[in-house]
């Protein structure tokens, strides 16, 4: 009978501790919010539920061996004995693989500790070992019974969800700080393209940039030729001075997207503008960008495709040259072949591609009624679900009925853009969901107005 009470009270006893244990460890996960707190209670816990002299807590992070400093040892001179061995382990030389650093240690460990009793379990997050719990003995009779390794292993559970959390909460706080830092760049850039279109003698303008992320490559500016003589901060929208002035009408893609292309348009803009107080034609501004810009594209291995344009009111001719962009498409209203769609294109190669390009320059009159159509390549890559391109083809054909149709250069810009989302959404019509857009869709719409 006396056995049998001395049994019971020893299940009770134990039966308690696990749920002291459960409890203060509920508590800490829940009230501390630091790791390293939650970390110096663990080797603690861990002697104290096991009946140990000391325990250790050892993580691996980086591939190196990183001891946890809070030794809890009830014996004198135990915690330095321990110290002095864990110094002595930590200067193993490192395994070839890092998944066995772990056990290199744990064996110099035990070499350095002959005469004590030292058992651990392994911490796991996410299936991979990231560090052992130790408990140490100097006694003889110790023993390591299951109870004892069950109330370990649940420490390092505990330890290991810790763990997991804090780096979760870590992953979190950089994802919410790069997602600020895009959202600035986004603003940057939106405020950096245009905000309105301009208003030019002779000519109806609509524009708009779709960017695949929050920081897009696609580029697009009006440039009148007075601009460095214009004090007004929204001389764009307000400002009437310039409307007899001619115009620099550009349309740009930097290759790739995100913040890297974000930046290098940021750069292109800015040097374009000065370029364009130069006052040079349109085949020397690109000469001069190309020469200015090719080191640093170069170092960032990307590239600039690029139509610049300018407009003069006066007489309604469209100068231009073109650096590998897509060539903007000329709809004329009166030709004999009201089908007939003229690309407006010259020779030259990519921005930053090679430092000596040579670029050329063209010219066209237009008139009443011409409708010309700036594009970037996000519009003919779009796809749809059959993995099929919306192709210079079919933006042909959006264009010509567009033009036919429509009244307003904003008029045509919204059938194009309503032709491509009908595009890319066909056959998914169980979809609620719009396929997201491969890359940028930027489209400029120049429409010469009556004369009447």
């Amino acid at each position: 009978m006396v056995i049998l009470k001395e049994l019971v009270a020893k299940l009770y006893r134990e039966q308690n501790k696990v749920q002291d244990l459960l409890g203060a460890m509920g508590y800490a996960l829940r009230s501390l919010h630091n790791l390293n707190q939650f970390l110096e209670l663990t080797p603690l816990m861990a002697t104290r539920v096991t009946d140990a002299d000391g325990s250790v807590l050892v993580l691996m992070r980086e591939g190196e061996i990183s001891i946890f400093e809070q030794i809890h040892g009830h014996k004198n001179g135990l915690k330095g004995t321990i110290k002095g061995a864990l110094q002595k382990a930590r200067q193993i030389t490192p395994a070839p693989d890092s998944s066995t650093i772990l056990s290199y240690f744990d064996r110099k460990l035990r070499q350095e500790l002959p005469a004590i009793a030292c058992y651990n379990t392994p911490i796991l997050s996410h299936q991979e070992e990231v560090g052992r719990l130790y408990i140490f003995s100097q006694d003889r009779n110790y023993s390591w019974t299951p109870t004892r390794r069950k109330l370990l292993q649940l420490i390092s559970d505990q330890t290991a969800v810790a763990i997991a959390n804090s780096d979760l909460n870590q992953k979190l706080r950089s994802r919410e700080s790069q997602d600020r830092e895009l959202e600035i760049a986004s603003e940057i850039q939106n405020q950096l393209l245009p905000r309105c279109c301009p208003q030019i003698n002779g000519l109806d303008i609509a524009a708009q940039c779709k960017t695949a992320s929050r920081v897009g490559g696609d580029y697009y500016d009006f440039i009148p030729a007075n601009y460095d003589q214009l004090r007004q901060g929204d001389w764009l929208c307000r400002n009437t001075s310039h409307l007899g002035v001619p115009w620099s009408i550009v349309i740009g893609d930097v290759m790739g997207k995100g913040v890297p292309a974000g930046l290098i348009m940021t750069m292109t803009r800015g040097m374009l503008r000065a370029e364009v107080l130069n006052r040079h034609s349109p085949a020397q501004i690109l000469n001069h960008l190309n020469r200015v810009m090719y080191a640093d594209l170069e170092n960032s291995h990307r590239f600039v495709t690029l139509f610049y344009s300018e407009y003069d009111p006066e007489t309604s001719v469209l100068s231009y040259s073109n650096a590998a962009h897509n060539p903007p498409l000329l709809w004329r209203a009166s030709s004999d072949t009201p089908q007939c769609l003229i690309p407006l294109d010259t020779e030259g190669a990519l921005i930053g591609l090679e430092s000596d390009s040579d670029y050329r320059d063209a010219q066209i009159q237009l008139i009443p009624g011409d409708v010309v159509l700036y594009y970037t390549d996000g519009l003919t890559d779009a796809g749809n679900a059959k993995g099929d391109r919306f192709d210079d083809k079919n933006l042909r054909i959006a264009f010509q009925r567009a033009c036919e149709s429509a009244q307003t250069a904003q008029g045509i810009l919204t059938e194009i853009f309503t032709a491509v989302e009908a595009f890319v959404g066909s056959d998914n019509s169980h979809q609620t969901d719009k396929i997201p857009a491969r890359d940028d869709m930027t489209l400029v719409v120049l429409r010469v107005k009556s004369t009447e």
